[in-house]
């Protein structure tokens, strides 16, 4: 049943940032530290000018509270927090700098670093500079909008295949958005986008990152932006320049509209939230909110505190402490209450789970949205590292928590490029990787399996590039992982050699019927579907180009690799064994005498568990039946997989039955049509670097 929207009052109303109320707003913030706080309103039509400064009183829990009458929505504020400016113990009160609210549902200004931002001089000493004029404002929001009934769409994982896109880059070419729509939550909403999204069998996309974030100084001065987005500095509002409209009650409109459009065609929506670290980065970075209001409240710091840095970014937000959980779980339950969002993929979510220094699995931040009411109905995906000590924990998160299974794609690759010793964690993650989540009795539809997604190179560069190509991000190709498990089919980069693009194809063709059918939540990174290219750069973070934009083109290779994911997506959605929520044991059914899962080696028979580990078993075939599923029959099919990643043919001898070929990536049109007949005891042409699916008639 689909979830209704019957707000929990006490869960919702805002007890922090900026309330309309009566004639007024109520403005509310944080600060166990500071001396005093005022809340500052500036002109909307000038927003350099200050026209009005509010002291706020504390409470008895360190907020600090006001009423201001005569102002409504869309009045730009922020804060100035006065108290000791004591770097060596963790304070840095400047008040000549204003913040930003925390909680500000929008956010206006020019979203690039500016040099006024800085608490640290260039020459090392406290910057005292007033940045009223120049900083970014808070805006006042209405969260009043017609949703026409819209409702949490609540897809069981079972029936999930999540999309991994930027809302910005998505759009930029696509001929059917229109040109001032494109880029934006609008453009997201387009009937020519969701129709295709459909058309692909998607069933949520995952966006990422849009809460506001700040482009890095250092990326302006190359000419470059943050283009993915993981730099926030707002984890109530959305970013504003992905939207069409130019006021920012508008924007957040905007965005609600873009949600209830998915949701009427039955796609949900899940965010790509980043509150590990803030925009802030170390003591040389900007101060922007958090560290002006209660620097040590909010950040991880060592002995001598200074900000750790577990993240890779400067700082670690310490989800740990009282006024950062706080932060964190008011933020999603905003989300999912006023804009509607049907769940989050965690960025770097190990880092939410650390008590101090160390990865907790009873952390505080896991306890309190198991217990939640409204964060334990939608859905939660970890990035399951981290940076820091024992930051890798693929398998070390709770129920029901999902995981992005690093692992599968590392596997997957390894397996498809040819690497030796590959056959055996293949087939691991093929069943769902029992061997991770098995352990702690999680589902298979614990792992979300994925090939590739934004970090890294796209599934066309991973089979066209053996070394990444990052020159354009300006730091003499540094950055990006040196580590792809990739293979160039011969020729590096870019070829017009037919018969090298006809291998990198099918290896394509393989590495997506091997993710569609594995156990598992297929994750699909956006543009692979139409063998998109980033030129070899698999650090593509700075590029707000056509290097990140989707290239919406067409010709034959676009439109069969879509075809081809299309038929992927339906085979899997009529085959419920592909779909199952427990792993398989291998054990003889009583019943059928069949088991869930039988395995064979290159000569039909019963494949040796020595010869899983061997380095030149580049072969194997898997017979899996969903047993005891009911009396549907489609339900009751039997599936033989036969895969094989050797540079040679093989000829399969088939085990009893009568078996319909149901696809062969070999083929260029992989799924058949017209039935093709294998009987028992005639060979199955295997062909070199390919997968292919028989049906038990």
């Amino acid at each position: 049943m689909p979830y209704k929207w019957e707000k929990l009052v006490s869960l919702t109303t805002p007890a922090l940032g900026a309330t309309l109320s009566g004639d007024g707003v109520s403005f509310a913030v944080f600060s166990r530290q500071a001396h005093a706080v005022d809340v500052c309103l500036f002109d909307a039509e000038n927003p350099a000018r200050e026209t009005t400064r509010v002291r706020l009183e504390r409470d008895d829990e360190d907020v600090w509270r006001g009423f201001v009458s005569g102002i409504k929505e869309g009045a730009l504020y922020g804060f100035r927090a006065y108290g000791p400016w004591e770097p060596d113990k963790g304070l840095w009160f400047n008040p000549r700098k204003l913040l930003l609210d925390p909680y500000a549902k929008a956010i206006s200004g020019d979203h690039n670093w500016h040099p006024l931002m800085q608490n640290i001089a260039a020459n090392g000493t406290a910057d005292f500079r007033d940045n009223g004029r120049t900083a970014l404002k808070s805006v006042v929001i209405s969260d009043e909008f017609d949703w026409e009934g819209d409702a949490l769409l609540q897809t069981p994982w079972s029936d999930t295949v999540v999309y991994e896109m930027h809302v910005r880059g998505y759009t930029m070419k696509h001929s059917g958005v229109p040109k001032k729509l494109r880029g934006t939550y609008a453009g997201m909403a387009e009937p020519a986008v969701i129709e295709y999204l459909k058309d692909t069998g998607v069933s949520a996309v995952q966006l990422l990152p849009v809460h506001q974030h700040l482009d890095d100084g250092f990326l302006i001065k190359r000419g470059l932006t943050n283009f993915w987005g993981y730099n926030t500095i707002g984890f109530f509002a959305p970013h504003s320049e992905y939207a069409a409209a130019r006021d920012a009650q508008s924007q957040v409109i905007e965005f609600k509209k873009m949600v209830r459009a998915l949701h009427r065609a039955g796609i949900e929506v899940i965010l790509d939230v980043v509150y590990n670290h803030t925009a802030e980065g170390d003591e040389n970075g900007p101060s922007i909110f958090l560290r002006g209001l209660d620097n040590t409240g909010y950040y991880l710091t060592n002995g001598d505190a200074r900000t750790l840095n577990y993240t890779g970014c400067g700082n670690t937000v310490n989800a740990a402490s009282p006024p950062a959980l706080r932060l964190i779980m008011d933020s999603l339950r905003y989300w999912v209450e006023e804009m509607h969002v049907d769940g989050f993929r965690f960025d770097l979510a190990a880092t939410l789970g650390r008590r101090g220094e160390q990865f907790d699995y009873f952390a505080p931040f896991f306890q309190a949205v198991a217990q939640d009411p409204i964060l334990s109905r939608v859905k939660m995906i970890a990035e399951p590292w981290d940076m820091g000590p024992n930051g890798y924990q693929v398998g070390g998160f709770p129920k029901p928590w999902r995981e992005l299974n690093g692992r599968y794609r590392d596997d997957a690759r390894l397996f498809w490029t040819g690497s030796p010793w590959a056959t055996a964690d293949l087939a691991k993650r093929f069943c769902g990787s029992d061997d991770i989540f098995g352990p702690g009795n999680r589902s298979p539809l614990t792992s979300l399996n994925f090939l590739t997604s934004h970090d890294g190179f796209t599934l066309r560069d991973a089979l066209s590039y053996h070394d990444k190509q990052n020159l354009a991000n300006g730091e003499d190709n540094r950055d990006g992982d040196n580590q792809n498990h990739s293979w160039n089919c011969g020729v590096e980069g870019e070829t017009k050699d037919s018969a090298v693009l006809a291998l990198r194809r099918k290896i394509a063709r393989s590495m997506l019927a091997t993710l569609f059918c594995s156990l598992g939540v297929p994750f699909l990174n956006a543009g692979d579907e139409r063998w998109r290219t980033q030129r070899g750069n698999n650090n593509a973070y700075c590029q707000d180009n056509e290097i990140s934009w989707i290239d919406w083109s067409e010709n034959a290779e676009t439109r069969a690799m879509q075809s081809f994911v299309k038929r992927l997506a339906l085979f899997r959605k009529a085959h419920p064994v592909l779909r199952r929520a427990q792993h398989f044991d291998g054990r003889i059914d009583p019943v059928t005498g069949k088991a869930d899962v039988s395995w064979f080696d290159v000569l039909g028979d019963p494949m040796p568990r020595e010869m899983w580990h061997t380095s030149d078993t580049t072969f194997f075939a898997s017979m899996i039946n969903d047993i005891g599923r009911g009396n549907d029959a489609s339900a009751q099919k039997t599936l033989f997989f036969l895969f094989n990643t050797s540079p040679k043919n093989i000829a399969f001898a088939l085990p009893e039955g009568r078996w319909s070929l149901a696809f062969d990536t070999a083929r260029e049109v992989s799924f058949v049509d017209t039935a093709v007949i294998f009987e028992q005891g005639k060979s199955f042409p295997c062909n070199a670097r390919s997968v292919a699916c028989l049906v038990l008639e």
